[in-house]
């Protein structure tokens, strides 16, 4: 079996950890150095000052990088606490499961 798309050896290590493992960070930085670039290009056609286009680029960068970073971040720790909620109510269900106990809280449902 081939493996189309084997795990990359590259890491870029950053204060002693490895960026490719934080969540968001990847898609936030690429969408921030994109916007960034593109905004201080037009920034430069309209004005035809470098420092001030390179300032409104870097600045759209910083703006666009935090504006993703922040709402994936909220959704992703969501997400996580929904999942450790979820692998709880299942773990609880498979031991339940089977006994009076089961049937209890079946009854208690069912009455609600």
């Amino acid at each position: 079996e081939v493996d189309v798309d084997p795990p990359s050896d590259r890491s870029l290590m950053l204060f002693g950890r490895d960026v490719s493992s934080i969540p968001c960070f990847r898609s936030s930085f690429l969408y921030g150095i994109s916007f960034g670039l593109g905004v201080g290009f037009l920034a430069f056609l309209k004005t035809s000052r470098p420092q001030l286009s390179t300032h409104i680029g870097f600045g759209t960068f910083m703006a666009t990088t935090f504006g993703y970073w922040f709402p994936c971040r909220y959704a992703w720790s969501k997400q996580k606490f929904d999942m450790a909620l979820m692998q709880k109510a299942l773990q609880q269900q498979a031991i339940y499961e089977g006994t009076d106990k089961e049937r209890e809280l079946e009854a208690k449902t069912e009455s609600a």
